[in-house]
């Protein structure tokens, strides 16, 4: 499923083809994806201009002129992506209509923002602007990582006292919105603590230490588009290249890059997902 640096590198995309215009037509194609689209979907998108695009956690949120909100969850295979776009920042030309091709937004400055999604578990979402935070989706979401909401004080008062392995506490949304399982593993590697670790059991030194090394992943992600494993594409349809840099994450039985290290890279399942990591290093 994409994680924050690859939404966010979605709505970069997006953005030169769609904020500040209109949607002269929207087509809907289905009835449904996770979850039924709102009711006239197609009608209440039809002719409004997309105010302001936006980011909350794993959610692209379209601020439009009618006072609604668009929000947009890519689920584990969905692709946003922009054909014909004026401004010269996409090379495309319109591609014939595909098979998923759910949900189409034709902009009236010539643009086309394609949503697409072989395995349906994608979803889209009607929304009051001025209310859009009370969404039963977006108000149990903790802070953003990387904004001011998000610091040493916020993370050591969510971790004191738990017993919960600082993997799992790390992809709780309630405490830091749009951490995935990538990203975490990359943070906790470069910080030197185990996935294991009770987060109970960590001093305050060293959780005020993932702070900056939690931003300081993902925005080596967001500048690299990304990262591609499966089915991501950025909104140009280019892949996204962190893949290359990560450091443990799908380097089973690879070895550590730490100098002197010498050890291999373990998994283990945790929470039902892939934990990877280096023992020597993360303690």
């Amino acid at each position: 499923m994409p994680e924050l640096p690859e939404v966010e590198t979605v709505r970069r995309g997006l953005t030169p083809a769609m904020e500040g215009a209109i949607i002269e037509r929207a087509d809907v194609n289905r009835p449904d994806l996770r979850w039924p689209f709102p009711d006239r979907m197609a009608e209440r998108l039809t002719g409004q201009r997309v105010e302001r695009l936006r980011r909350r956690s794993k959610y692209i949120l379209a601020d439009l002129g009618s006072g609604e909100t668009l929000l947009i969850h890519l689920g584990m295979s969905g692709r946003m992506t922009v054909s014909g776009d004026p401004l010269g920042q996409f090379v495309h030309d319109h591609p014939p209509r595909q098979k998923h091709d759910h949900v189409v937004l034709h902009m009236a400055n010539g643009a086309r923002v394609t949503f697409n999604d072989p395995r349906r578990f994608g979803a889209m979402d009607l929304l009051p602007t001025a209310t859009a935070e009370d969404h039963k989706l977006l108000a149990v979401l903790g802070p953003e990582p990387l904004g001011n909401d998000f610091h040493e004080q916020h993370l050591i008062a969510a971790f004191r006292g738990r017993n919960t392995p600082v993997k799992s506490a790390l992809l709780d949304q309630g405490i830091v919105a749009g951490l995935g399982n990538i990203y975490v593993c990359e943070a906790l590697y470069r910080a030197g603590v185990s996935p294991r670790r009770k987060v109970g059991r960590i001093s305050a030194k060293r959780v005020a230490l993932l702070v900056p090394i939690i931003r300081q992943v993902l925005q080596e992600a967001i500048e690299a588009g990304g990262s591609s494993l499966r089915d991501f594409r950025q909104a140009d349809g280019e892949l996204g290249y962190f893949q290359h840099s990560f450091d443990v994450y799908g380097r089973e039985g690879e070895p550590c890059r730490s100098d002197g290290c010498g050890a291999m890279i373990q998994r283990i399942t945790q929470s039902g997902r892939s934990t990877f990591y280096c023992a020597q290093c993360q303690r």
